[in-house]
């Protein structure tokens, strides 16, 4: 597994402000988990994070955080537990981490891939349904898998794999249900002209738009109605 390398500041002032002040300059906050020890806040550069997101192993990257202080450096292996995004811009918010032991198994979540073309798509014009997109691994650290890729070009219409179907390397157990589907191929849905043509005689018709009148042609009009009246008292007296 791929080791990258962060850098990375104790965060001493804490709150919002502090926070608000460091993102605009591109300074992300952070925190390191570990167990059975205090959490350690952190500031670390946005790009970098990013950066180090594009590599193969995605966020199943083993990090080498160095983290600077007044004191010393420490160097800690970690992997991300969690990073939280700006819903608007996509951009970083803030990362989790944590400190993991080399020598000790991790549960982490790997993705899933299919593998060729499934023949009942090929040659059956069916539709490969694609049911389970990562499963949950136990295994040591540098054994974390970038991917588990699954061969789907045997399946025909109505065929389907499962979760006891996967093939994984040495030392890396699946903890999902091995009864669970993760590929299938199934028929195309048909759709009847004469259904379509009945779905468009009900459709809903678009509502009139109903046009507003402007201020000036509220009081005209308000002004009409005044005179109107004013006239007709004057008949009656």
């Amino acid at each position: 597994m791929e080791q990258v390398k962060l850098e990375a500041k104790t965060r001493k002032e804490l709150g919002k402000e502090v926070v608000k002040r460091e993102r605009v300059k591109g300074i992300i906050p952070a925190i390191v988990y570990r167990k059975g020890e205090r959490s350690v806040p952190l500031f670390l550069d946005r790009k970098s994070m990013e950066k180090a997101l594009r590599t193969s192993a995605g966020e199943n990257a083993l990090i080498n955080l160095k983290i600077e202080d007044d004191e010393k450096a420490k160097s800690k292996t970690c992997i991300i537990k969690e990073i939280q995004h700006d819903p608007l811009s996509g951009n970083i918010l803030h990362v989790d981490f944590n400190e993991i032991s080399l020598t000790e198994e991790i549960k982490v979540n790997v993705p899933l891939a299919s593998k060729g073309e499934a023949a009942g798509v090929k040659q059956e014009g069916g539709v490969l349904e694609h049911l389970l997109w990562e499963v949950q691994v136990e295994c040591l650290p540098t054994d974390i898998p970038q991917k588990l890729e699954v061969d789907v070009s045997n399946l025909k219409i109505g065929d389907a794999l499962f979760i006891k179907d996967i093939s994984v390397p040495k030392g890396v157990k699946i903890l999902n249900d091995p009864e669970v589907r993760i590929f299938a191929v199934e028929k195309p849905i048909e759709i009847k002209p004469e259904e379509v043509a009945a779905e468009a005689e009900t459709a809903p018709t678009e509502p009139e738009v109903l046009k507003q009148k402007k201020p000036e042609e509220i009081a005209a009009e308000e002004a009409a109605k005044a005179a109107a009246k004013a006239k007709e008292k004057e008949k009656k007296e």
